[in-house]
Parts: structure tokens; C-alpha cells; sequence
């Protein structure tokens, strides 16, 4: 590393934040998104087994990375851990090996039986310790904000995966459990959003994060009941107005200063994408058919900026630094 000292190189380590999975969750929501799209509208095929490999190995290198870091520094681990907002990012580890087994359980099914196995298992023990730990301690409103979304979307995301792995009495518990504190949560962060302080500028990407958990649950519905009922369409409706909403907003989030959590972009909107091919599939009308062009471009592009962001940010040594 051009020659930098032995002790920088270890405090780089002792400073790479549990957030780093975001990046996971938004390569990986991508090549599902880009899956999907050859699918549904055409797409070709070699786009999403291409990042598929890419996704994996994402993964790999990022878990690695945070292992060194475990064995080398566990107490700044254990300091992630206990931190009101850092231990909401520790779900973003499950909710990339839900992922990851949707994006391989047609190519390697076994492997994604795995993933979905593993990443289920994890999640119900992160999502009974988080909130848990929100209740066993006392919380300033103002470490309440998006990213609390995080450990119930995973819970929404497990029935995608999950069919043909589990009951579906066991997929409907996690759909209803990530459904219900999707809604009590929903209540807190906009309490928190419109009645106290500004969210400060490095967690305004995650604003996008509240997009995700209806555009999710309605692709978890669908899966489970292969219906676009009244509750679906009011599930994909609930995720059109944040789409909107977030667009209506576009001004607030220029200029922004890079920080890792800009990766919060890309998996809200690799989700619109999904739930806005999924409906355009089974309603055939025009309407979702330009927006899944539409959230595709847009989720790509994001994409293509914070990957070049952050890869400058890397050469620069901004990244993996004490805050």
C-alpha cells in the first residue's frame, strides 16, 4: 500500500465499519433487480449471471475484511455492536445472504438453500437482539432514523427466498412480523423527521431505506399468495408515493458529501424496480412497464456513482477512518 506504515494499515482495519454490507445489499438487490429484468421485459440474461459472480465475490471480500477485523480488534466490534445506530447495520450481514440465495438458487441451488438457511437463522436472532436492545435501553429520539428499517426488511425478504425451503406458516410469521413493525417504526422515524433535530447529512441517503420495506413485503405477498389483491396493490401503492415522495426531494440530496452510507441508495431502488416489474408482469400496463425501464436506469446510474465514488474515496484513504 505505497509504502504506508504497518500501524496505519491495522488502524484502517480496526475502523472498517459494519456498514461496508450495505454495499452487499445494494450490488446484490441489483443483480436480483437485473435478473428479474430478463425475465420479465427482455433483458438479456448474461447481465445478472455476470453480477451474480460479482455479488458473491463482493461478499466474500467484505467478510473477510470484517473477520480480520474481528480477530484483530474485537472490541471495536464489540463497540459497533453496543452502538443505538451501528447495530442496525449488523442485519445488513443476514439480509445479504437472503439475497445472495435468491440471486443463486437457480444456478446453484444448494448454495442458495445455504444462504437462505444461514441468513434466516441469523436474522431472527438480530431482529429479537435489536429490538430487544432498543427496549432494554433507553434511546434518544434522535439516534432514531432510517436505517432502523434495516433488521424488518430482512424479515420481509425471508418469505422471497424461502419458498421451497420452509412452511409457508413459518414464511407468513416473518411477513407478518416485518409488516407489523415496519408500520410501528414508520410512525418513529417520521415523528423523528418532522418534529426533532435534521437527520445529519451522512444519514440522508438511508431516507431512501424507507422505500424498501413495502416495495419488499409486496414481492413477499405475491410470492406467498400469487395474488394482486386489495392489500397488494395498497402494499405497491404505499411503495409508489415514497418513490415520489423521494423523487419530489431530489434537491436535498445534492451536494452531498460522500459517505459510505450513500450504498443505501441502490437496494431501495433495486426493490422499486423488482415490485414495479413484478406488477407491470401480472397487470401488462404501460404505466409500470416505463417505470421499470425507468427505476432500472435510475438504480443503475446510482450504481455507477457511488461505486466511482467510493473507489476514489478509497484511493483518497477516506474511507475506514476514525469518525
Amino acid at each position: 500500500m505505497d509504502g504506508q506504515p504497518e500501524s496505519i494499515k491495522l488502524n484502517r482495519l480496526k475502523f472498517y465499519p459494519v456498514m461496508m454490507f450495505a454495499i452487499v445489499m445494494g450490488i446484490s438487490g441489483l443483480t436480483i433487480a437485473y435478473q428479474k429484468a430478463a425475465e420479465f421485459i427482455g433483458f438479456p440474461h448474461v447481465i445478472g449471471h455476470t453480477m451474480m459472480y460479482v455479488a458473491l465475490g463482493i461478499f466474500a471480500s467484505v467478510s473477510l475484511i470484517y473477520l480480520a477485523k474481528l480477530i484483530s480488534y474485537p472490541k471495536a466490534v464489540l463497540n459497533e455492536w453496543k452502538h443505538p445506530v451501528r447495530i442496525n447495520f449488523f442485519s445488513a450481514v443476514s439480509i445479504s445472504m437472503l439475497m445472495l440465495a435468491i440471486i443463486t438458487r437457480h444456478d446453484f441451488p444448494t448454495m442458495g438453500a445455504w444462504f437462505w438457511y444461514a441468513g434466516a437463522a441469523m436474522h431472527t436472532y438480530m431482529t429479537l437482539y435489536t429490538i430487544s436492545f432498543w427496549i432494554n435501553h433507553n434511546q434518544e429520539i434522535a439516534h432514531s432514523n432510517p436505517a432502523w428499517f434495516i433488521p424488518i426488511v430482512g424479515n420481509v425478504l425471508i418469505p422471497v427466498g424461502g419458498i421451497g425451503l420452509a412452511s409457508k406458516m413459518v414464511l407468513i410469521y416473518f411477513f407478518s412480523v416485518g409488516v407489523f413493525f415496519w408500520i410501528i417504526f414508520l410512525s418513529i422515524v417520521l415523528n423523528r423527521v418532522i418534529f426533532h433535530h435534521q437527520l445529519a447529512q451522512k444519514f440522508l441517503p438511508t431516507l431512501f431505506i424507507m422505500l424498501a420495506p413495502p416495495a419488499v413485503a409486496f414481492i413477499a405477498y405475491f410470492k406467498l399468495y400469487h395474488t394482486i389483491d386489495m392489500f397488494a396493490h395498497f402494499l405497491y401503492s404505499i411503495a409508489l408515493f415514497f418513490t415520489f415522495m423521494l423523487a419530489f426531494m431530489f434537491r436535498r440530496f445534492l451536494g452531498l458529501k460522500y459517505f459510505i452510507s450513500w450504498w443505501a441508495f441502490i437496494f431501495p431502488l433495486a426493490a422499486m424496480a423488482i415490485a414495479a416489474m413484478l406488477m407491470y408482469h401480472k397487470m401488462h400496463d404501460s404505466f409500470n412497464l416505463y417505470l421499470s425501464y425507468a427505476m432500472m436506469g435510475v438504480a443503475t446510474l446510482m450504481t455507477l456513482v457511488v461505486l466511482y465514488q467510493t473507489i476514489v474515496h478509497m484511493f483518497k484513504k477516506e474511507i475506514c477512518i476514525q469518525e
